[in-house]
């Protein structure tokens, strides 16, 4: 299990190298005005946070770290920061629409892997990782409208977007709920055998 442990941290180092390279060519037409200081701040460390708090839940216990829903987890991160590293978000028309829905769905599929492991009934994992999905968007959301609008170079015109954003983040949800509840009955059909 240790030879998946790299998953998590080639998600990390290739993110917040990028960060570094946009925080330190802030002039490069890609990252203007996007707030990669803010980035590099809260990705680099809120990567590290769903793992340890894994390990602290877990100590003393004995479980398998799950290297590969750590690296869903970490995932949107490297997501986000490489579509505008290669320029996709003003480049590609519905680039931001699809990484809505790519994004939340790795974010819910790594979130629902670990809390889903310990819950048994269908209903219960499609209910609990969209929820974790929808909260995480209206938080993510949040945060944007206090970054890009309040105290940003953006006007109030985004909220149509915002809400648009909400909406496919929570499609990703509950794409990725799906997909979870679907490898637990797996799981659970090959331990039963």
């Amino acid at each position: 299990m240790l030879r998946r442990a790299w998953l998590p941290a080639a998600v990390w180092i290739l993110t917040t190298v990028q960060l570094l390279v946009a925080v330190l060519g802030p002039d490069l037409p890609q990252f203007e005005g996007k707030a990669f200081g803010w980035r590099l701040g809260t990705f680099a460390p809120g990567m590290l946070v769903v793992p340890a708090l894994w390990w602290l839940w877990n100590r003393g216990k004995d479980r398998r770290p799950p290297y590969v829903a750590f690296a869903l987890v970490m995932s949107p991160f490297l997501f986000d920061v490489t579509g505008n590293t290669l320029d996709l978000y003003d480049t590609v028309d519905a680039f931001d629409d699809a990484a809505h829905v790519v994004t939340w769905f790795l974010l819910c599929a790594g979130l629902g892997l670990i809390v889903a492991a310990d819950l048994d009934r269908p209903w219960v994992v499609l209910t609990v990782v969209t929820g974790i999905g929808a909260l995480l968007a209206i938080g993510y959301e949040l945060a944007e409208w206090y970054t890009f609008i309040r105290h940003g170079t953006n006007d109030d015109a985004p909220y149509e977007d915002t809400l648009g954003d909400l909406a496919l983040g929570v499609v990703g949800a509950v794409c990725a709920a799906v997909v979870v509840w679907r490898v637990g009955e797996r799981r659970q059909h090959r331990q039963r055998r």
